[in-house]
């Protein structure tokens, strides 16, 4: 091991909806997980790689942890607290609107059981005053023993740039887990789902988004064809889900599609034909084999 290298695994945690993906693609300058306005979009951790002159951070945008009683969701919190045993610094995010959300006190509590370093950032501070985030400061300096804390706004970049100072002071000598060239560990059939599945939030409301999940039964090159093909599948639980996916003769899943292939397009820098199927799998995300089955 290099002593002159540092490096850690950093946890990106906190409530649903503060920002925790926003965050991350801001800190990378890259689209590497999906956002969109509903709580509870990121299902999966992921994992993203920021390499700064002589140290690398390993971020792991986890799930919001709330309190719940689904298994889908069960199977997400889960994976969350996880994370704070495998890393070496947790990131924990409130957001100024809303500083003391219910499950924060979930989340310290899990944090008292860890020795590890946290630190706590106050996102969105672009929505109200400094009158208003300085109490908010103070309230949890003495609620929890922070390493620093630090009011970012995620969206317009404000107090990125301090964030990563504060993170990168707290680095050890370690190895350097990823090729330079490498942002995130995210394998291609696991991102195309991820970019199918961000359309269905962006442009279906109702109960739909968070009773679908997306599988990739295949991802093809044509040869001699400047062309990749994708098959995926949507699924939801009952057949009226379905037939809202589907919408009025086809619009929905076909504005689904169009707007998925023009992402993936750019991800891969090639034409996509992307073949979309809707399938009921009924009360998924309530069927622990299924769950499995379906990557969660």
């Amino acid at each position: 091991m290099n002593d002159d290298f540092l490096s850690a695994f950093i946890a990106i945690t906190g409530p649903p909806n503060v920002g925790k993906s926003t965050l991350l693609n801001r800190l990378l300058g890259e689209k590497v997980a999906i956002v969109s306005p509903k709580p509870q979009t990121t299902r999966n951790r992921v994992v993203g790689i920021y390499h700064g002159d002589g140290y690398q951070m390993v971020f792991m945008d986890t799930p919001g942890i709330h309190r719940t009683r689904t298994a889908l969701h069960k199977s997400m919190v889960e994976s969350a607290k996880a994370a704070f045993f495998e890393v070496d610094l947790v990131m924990v995010m409130i957001e100024m609107p809303c500083p003391y959300d219910p499950n924060i006190s979930l989340i310290l509590e899990n944090l008292e059981n860890l020795r590890n370093p946290s630190v706590l950032a106050i996102n969105k501070i672009d929505t109200g005053s400094k009158e208003t985030l300085l109490p908010i400061i103070d309230d949890y300096q003495k609620r929890y023993s922070f390493e620093a804390i630090v009011p970012i706004s995620a969206t317009r970049g404000d107090g990125i740039d301090r964030l990563l100072e504060v993170l990168s002071s707290s680095l050890k000598p370690g190895p350097e887990f990823f090729p330079k060239d490498m942002k995130t560990d995210q394998s291609e059939p696991f991102m195309v789902s991820e970019i199918i599945r961000e359309k269905i939030f962006l442009f279906i409301r109702r109960e739909v988004p968070y009773s679908s999940a997306v599988t990739v039964d295949g991802i093809h090159e044509v040869p001699g064809k400047d062309l990749i093909t994708i098959s995926a599948k949507i699924h939801v639980e009952s057949d009226s889900q379905k037939g809202i996916l589907i919408g009025e003769k086809g619009k929905m899943i076909k504005r689904i599609g169009q707007s998925s292939r023009l992402e993936l397009e750019k991800v891969f820098g090639t034409k996509v034909f992307l073949d979309l199927f809707v399938h009921v799998d009924r009360d998924w995300s309530k069927d622990p084999k299924a769950l499995r089955r379906l990557g969660y």
